[in-house]
């Protein structure tokens, strides 16, 4: 939980440091429980589904800018720069090349971008 709160307050739209996979993932994952309970409550309140819907796109939207920035800096972290983040945007194998980015190991000592967050 520490890693989504680091996520959403100081790396709020932090798109420079590295990103351990730790921090990645953990983010990910709350951000993906918060997403599925809202699905849920949505489907269990038939009178409350387009308030549910609203929500649902509220916190898509708030969640969009920390996403992406943690995306970046596991990218960085991997010696890669940020723009390959725009990879994505490519139908079935552009998703499948960024989940393999995201899932290596960090480059060991510094790079162009930072210390290495481990602190090996």
């Amino acid at each position: 939980m520490n890693w989504f709160i680091s996520c959403m307050t100081k790396n709020y739209a932090n798109f420079s440091g590295r990103a351990r996979r730790k921090e990645y993932w953990l983010f990910t994952l709350f951000v993906a429980i918060f997403y599925l309970v809202l699905i849920i409550l949505a489907s269990l309140s038939e009178t409350m589904a387009s308030a549910m819907s609203l929500i649902e796109v509220i916190f898509l939207l708030v969640i969009l800018i920390p996403n992406i920035a943690v995306t970046v800096r596991r990218l960085h972290d991997t010696d890669k720069s940020g723009w390959w983040y725009l990879i994505s945007f490519i139908p079935f194998v552009g998703g499948i090349i960024l989940f393999i980015f995201m899932c290596i190991n960090s480059t060991p000592g510094s790079n162009q971008y930072g210390d290495n967050p481990k602190g090996l």
